[in-house]
Protein backbone atom coordinates (compact mmCIF):
# COMPACT_ATOMS: atom_id res chain seq x y z
CA UNK A 1 0.00 0.00 0.00
CA UNK A 2 2.91 2.34 0.68
CA UNK A 3 4.43 1.65 -2.77
CA UNK A 4 0.93 2.50 -4.28
CA UNK A 5 0.83 5.61 -2.17
CA UNK A 6 3.67 6.57 -3.87
CA UNK A 7 3.10 5.67 -7.24
CA UNK A 8 -0.14 8.14 -7.06
CA UNK A 9 1.97 10.76 -6.02
CA UNK A 10 4.29 10.43 -8.03
CA UNK A 11 7.08 10.39 -6.13
CA UNK A 12 9.44 7.48 -8.22
CA UNK A 13 12.78 8.83 -6.42
CA UNK A 14 10.88 7.43 -2.73
CA UNK A 15 9.87 3.60 -4.11
CA UNK A 16 13.64 2.57 -3.84
CA UNK A 17 12.79 2.16 -0.43
CA UNK A 18 8.94 0.56 -0.92
CA UNK A 19 8.76 -1.12 -3.86
CA UNK A 20 12.23 -4.22 -2.67
CA UNK A 21 10.23 -4.38 0.58
CA UNK A 22 7.58 -6.38 -1.40
CA UNK A 23 8.89 -8.96 -3.07
CA UNK A 24 11.73 -9.33 0.21
CA UNK A 25 8.98 -9.73 2.32
CA UNK A 26 8.56 -12.76 0.69
CA UNK A 27 11.80 -14.03 0.92
CA UNK A 28 11.94 -14.03 4.07
CA UNK A 29 8.23 -15.55 4.72
CA UNK A 30 9.59 -18.86 2.15
CA UNK A 31 12.77 -18.59 4.03
CA UNK A 32 10.70 -19.48 7.38
CA UNK A 33 8.30 -21.97 6.01
CA UNK A 34 11.13 -23.95 3.94
CA UNK A 35 13.19 -23.68 6.78
CA UNK A 36 12.57 -27.01 8.83
CA UNK A 37 12.83 -28.92 5.77
CA UNK A 38 15.55 -29.81 3.89
CA UNK A 39 16.92 -27.29 1.30
CA UNK A 40 15.77 -28.87 -1.60
CA UNK A 41 15.95 -28.07 -5.69
CA UNK A 42 12.71 -26.56 -5.46
CA UNK A 43 13.33 -24.40 -2.37
CA UNK A 44 16.51 -23.11 -4.22
CA UNK A 45 14.65 -22.73 -7.02
CA UNK A 46 12.10 -20.11 -5.64
CA UNK A 47 14.37 -18.49 -3.70
CA UNK A 48 16.74 -18.10 -6.86
CA UNK A 49 13.15 -16.80 -8.95
CA UNK A 50 12.51 -14.39 -5.78
CA UNK A 51 16.06 -12.74 -5.36
CA UNK A 52 16.07 -11.91 -9.21
CA UNK A 53 12.37 -10.65 -8.64
CA UNK A 54 14.30 -8.23 -6.36
CA UNK A 55 17.06 -7.54 -8.32
CA UNK A 56 14.67 -6.79 -11.62
CA UNK A 57 12.48 -4.97 -8.82
CA UNK A 58 15.61 -2.30 -8.27
CA UNK A 59 16.58 -2.27 -12.17
CA UNK A 60 13.29 -1.36 -13.03
CA UNK A 61 13.44 1.79 -11.17
CA UNK A 62 15.67 3.48 -13.46
CA UNK A 63 14.97 3.68 -17.12
CA UNK A 64 18.25 3.14 -18.35
CA UNK A 65 18.56 -0.31 -16.20
CA UNK A 66 15.68 -1.65 -18.02
CA UNK A 67 17.99 -3.76 -20.29
CA UNK A 68 19.04 -5.04 -17.03
CA UNK A 69 16.00 -5.59 -15.16
CA UNK A 70 14.52 -7.52 -18.20
CA UNK A 71 17.70 -9.60 -17.83
CA UNK A 72 16.81 -10.22 -13.83
CA UNK A 73 13.44 -11.18 -14.21
CA UNK A 74 14.17 -13.20 -17.47
CA UNK A 75 16.47 -15.25 -14.90
CA UNK A 76 13.37 -14.93 -12.15
CA UNK A 77 10.95 -16.97 -15.11
CA UNK A 78 14.05 -19.70 -15.34
CA UNK A 79 13.73 -20.64 -11.92
CA UNK A 80 10.35 -20.35 -11.31
CA UNK A 81 9.76 -22.97 -14.79
CA UNK A 82 12.32 -24.87 -12.87
CA UNK A 83 10.22 -24.88 -9.96
CA UNK A 84 6.87 -25.43 -11.49
CA UNK A 85 8.53 -28.98 -12.72
CA UNK A 86 9.69 -30.39 -9.99
CA UNK A 87 7.04 -29.53 -7.57
CA UNK A 88 4.41 -32.02 -9.90
CA UNK A 89 3.98 -35.67 -10.35
CA UNK A 90 5.87 -37.50 -13.48
CA UNK A 91 7.13 -34.16 -14.37
CA UNK A 92 9.38 -36.07 -17.30
CA UNK A 93 6.81 -38.23 -18.52
CA UNK A 94 6.79 -37.35 -22.09
CA UNK A 95 6.15 -40.61 -23.88
CA UNK A 96 1.71 -40.30 -23.03
CA UNK A 97 1.70 -36.74 -23.66
CA UNK A 98 -1.14 -35.57 -26.18
CA UNK A 99 0.89 -32.97 -28.36
CA UNK A 100 -1.70 -31.61 -30.26
CA UNK A 101 -4.43 -31.10 -26.83
CA UNK A 102 -1.39 -29.28 -25.38
CA UNK A 103 -1.12 -27.03 -28.02
CA UNK A 104 -4.61 -26.10 -28.08
CA UNK A 105 -4.96 -25.83 -24.36
CA UNK A 106 -1.79 -22.95 -24.53
CA UNK A 107 -3.16 -21.66 -27.52
CA UNK A 108 -4.95 -18.94 -25.69
CA UNK A 109 -1.41 -17.92 -24.31
CA UNK A 110 0.29 -18.01 -27.41
CA UNK A 111 -2.33 -15.71 -28.83
CA UNK A 112 -2.26 -13.02 -25.87
CA UNK A 113 1.57 -13.26 -26.50
CA UNK A 114 1.57 -13.08 -30.00
CA UNK A 115 -0.72 -10.34 -29.68
CA UNK A 116 1.25 -7.92 -26.90
CA UNK A 117 4.38 -8.72 -29.66
CA UNK A 118 1.87 -7.35 -32.82
CA UNK A 119 1.48 -4.16 -30.77
CA UNK A 120 5.15 -3.36 -29.39
CA UNK A 121 7.37 -5.25 -32.12
CA UNK A 122 7.34 -1.43 -34.44
CA UNK A 123 9.18 0.44 -31.33
CA UNK A 124 11.69 -1.99 -29.92
CA UNK A 125 14.42 -0.64 -31.78
CA UNK A 126 17.48 -2.56 -30.58
CA UNK A 127 15.26 -4.05 -27.79
CA UNK A 128 13.56 -6.46 -30.05
CA UNK A 129 15.66 -9.53 -29.80
CA UNK A 130 16.08 -9.41 -26.01
CA UNK A 131 12.25 -9.08 -25.76
CA UNK A 132 11.17 -11.71 -27.92
CA UNK A 133 13.68 -13.88 -25.98
CA UNK A 134 11.57 -12.65 -22.80
CA UNK A 135 8.21 -13.34 -24.66
CA UNK A 136 9.38 -17.03 -25.05
CA UNK A 137 10.61 -18.12 -21.70
CA UNK A 138 7.68 -16.18 -19.99
CA UNK A 139 5.15 -18.15 -22.64
CA UNK A 140 6.91 -21.07 -21.21
CA UNK A 141 6.79 -20.28 -17.55
CA UNK A 142 3.14 -19.83 -17.69
CA UNK A 143 2.39 -22.73 -19.64
CA UNK A 144 4.67 -25.03 -17.73
CA UNK A 145 2.60 -24.04 -14.47
CA UNK A 146 -0.70 -24.94 -17.02
CA UNK A 147 0.76 -28.75 -17.30
CA UNK A 148 0.84 -29.09 -13.12
CA UNK A 149 -3.35 -29.61 -13.87
CA UNK A 150 -4.48 -33.03 -12.34
CA UNK A 151 -0.38 -33.17 -11.06
CA UNK A 152 -0.36 -31.65 -7.98
CA UNK A 153 -3.09 -31.15 -5.36
CA UNK A 154 -5.81 -28.52 -6.75
CA UNK A 155 -4.95 -25.87 -4.06
CA UNK A 156 -1.88 -25.51 -5.82
CA UNK A 157 -2.25 -25.93 -9.01
CA UNK A 158 -4.98 -22.95 -9.26
CA UNK A 159 -2.49 -20.72 -7.07
CA UNK A 160 0.40 -21.03 -8.80
CA UNK A 161 -0.93 -21.25 -12.24
CA UNK A 162 -3.16 -17.95 -11.88
CA UNK A 163 -0.55 -16.25 -10.33
CA UNK A 164 1.20 -17.34 -13.51
CA UNK A 165 -0.96 -15.78 -15.20
CA UNK A 166 -1.06 -12.55 -13.18
CA UNK A 167 2.89 -12.17 -13.75
CA UNK A 168 1.95 -12.57 -17.89
CA UNK A 169 -0.15 -9.72 -17.52
CA UNK A 170 2.04 -7.16 -15.46
CA UNK A 171 4.68 -7.95 -17.95
CA UNK A 172 2.36 -7.18 -20.72
CA UNK A 173 1.11 -3.86 -19.14
CA UNK A 174 4.74 -2.89 -19.22
CA UNK A 175 5.56 -3.47 -22.15
CA UNK A 176 2.28 -2.03 -24.24
CA UNK A 177 3.04 1.18 -21.75
CA UNK A 178 6.52 1.20 -22.69
CA UNK A 179 6.58 0.76 -26.03
CA UNK A 180 2.96 1.37 -27.52
CA UNK A 181 1.07 3.84 -25.48
CA UNK A 182 1.60 5.27 -22.28
CA UNK A 183 -1.54 5.40 -19.84
CA UNK A 184 -2.08 7.10 -16.16
CA UNK A 185 -3.39 3.97 -14.47
CA UNK A 186 -0.27 1.64 -15.76
CA UNK A 187 1.56 1.88 -12.05
CA UNK A 188 -1.17 0.55 -10.04
CA UNK A 189 -2.26 -1.79 -12.70
CA UNK A 190 1.12 -3.22 -13.31
CA UNK A 191 2.54 -3.28 -9.45
CA UNK A 192 -0.86 -4.59 -8.71
CA UNK A 193 -1.20 -7.40 -10.88
CA UNK A 194 2.76 -8.21 -9.77
CA UNK A 195 2.02 -8.28 -5.95
CA UNK A 196 -0.60 -10.79 -6.67
CA UNK A 197 1.32 -12.89 -9.32
CA UNK A 198 4.27 -13.13 -6.77
CA UNK A 199 2.30 -13.82 -3.58
CA UNK A 200 -0.05 -16.43 -5.78
CA UNK A 201 3.20 -18.61 -6.75
CA UNK A 202 4.38 -18.18 -3.33
CA UNK A 203 1.52 -19.76 -1.84
CA UNK A 204 0.83 -22.36 -4.46
CA UNK A 205 4.24 -23.72 -3.67
CA UNK A 206 3.72 -23.40 -0.22
CA UNK A 207 0.57 -25.69 -0.57
CA UNK A 208 2.53 -28.25 -2.61
CA UNK A 209 5.25 -28.45 -0.17
CA UNK A 210 2.68 -29.08 2.69
CA UNK A 211 0.52 -31.87 0.43
CA UNK A 212 2.72 -32.62 -2.69
CA UNK A 213 0.11 -35.15 -3.08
Amino acid sequence: MADFALIIKGLDEARVYSKPLIVTSLIIYFYLITKPISWTLLSKAMMGALIFSLIGDVLLLWENLFIYGLGAFLLAQVCYIIAFKISQRNPNRIFNVNFIRTFFFNLPIYIAAAFVYFLIHNNLGPLKIPVVIYIIIIVSMVTTARERFKRVNPESFWQVFVGACFFFVSDGMIAINKFYFEFPEAGIMIMGSYVIAQLLIVMGIRSYILRPE
